[in-house]
């Protein structure tokens, strides 16, 4: 594997999403801030939104938001545009006899930046309302690689896949809308009933969005063992996405 290509790759990806603009790279740093912005003004201004279980003031519910939708967006990003990602560079993959691995490395790669990005205005913004730094914080991190990894090596198996399905590509789209709304981001837990609750732990998501909230606005720290699932989906993934790379890479370089 290839680092100095996977970083230049990444590096392109960075600048072709803001190709043709006169601020160019600004825009990973303005894009994210005026989403928080909105966020906070609509939700905690606007709507007068409270969490229940939280007595603290008027910014509790913009920090509960803002933690979890970093990371779904994140997640999301990569899941989707590793599924098109054979697709997007076939032109490269005929011309170049790359490893096909390193075009999903440069993605996740590429969305980890800007979530890093993201996630230091998101700081600036708790030190401004004077929110608390605890040690729970190191949390995001981890559970920050491991979701990348399940949406990577998910990605990988349904971008296989989508060279002869073409299809796949908007179900996945429709998937991650469905997806958003059945993991607790702009909605908390308690509201559900009771019954449906429990049925939140066969989403490979809610314990990693449980556990940014936990993290950022409870300052407590998930019980390790709520990450297994997560865990275990990546792995089978990983194991699918190279057993389906092995099988298919001939055809998806002949396909793309």
């Amino acid at each position: 594997m290839n680092a100095a290509l996977v970083l230049q790759l990444a590096r392109q990806d960075l600048l072709d999403r803001y190709a043709g603009s006169m601020l160019g790279g600004f825009w990973t740093f303005v894009q994210p801030l005026l989403n928080m912005l909105v966020f906070i003004l609509v939700f905690s201004q606007i709507m007068q939104a409270r969490l229940p279980a939280v007595t603290a003031g008027a910014h509790s519910y913009s920090v509960y938001l803002i933690a979890g939708l970093l990371g779904w967006i994140a997640f999301s990003s990569t899941l989707l545009r590793t599924t098109t990602m054979f697709i997007d560079q076939g032109g490269l993959i005929k011309k170049v006899p790359l490893e096909l691995t390193v075009f999903p490395l440069a993605i996740v790669l590429s969305d980890t930046v800007v979530f890093v990005i993201s996630f230091g205005l998101f700081s600036l913004y708790l030190l401004i309302i004077s929110h608390p730094f605890t040690p729970a914080m190191l949390w995001v991190p981890i559970a920050f690689a491991l979701q990348q990894a399940f949406a990577v090596n998910l990605g990988i198996v349904l971008g296989a896949l989508s060279v002869f399905y073409r299809d796949i590509k908007e179900g996945v789209s429709v998937l991650l809308q469905l997806w958003f709304w059945l993991t607790p981001i702009v909605y908390v837990v308690e509201i559900l009933p009771d019954w449906v609750q429990p049925l939140l732990w066969l989403n490979p998501m809610y314990p990693v969005v449980d556990t940014y909230h936990n993290a950022v606005l409870f300052g407590e720290v998930t019980a390790p063992q709520r990450l297994l699932p997560l865990v275990v989906v990546a792995a089978l993934s990983f194991v699918a996405g190279r057993w389906l790379l092995r099988r298919l890479e001939s055809d998806i370089r002949d396909l793309v």
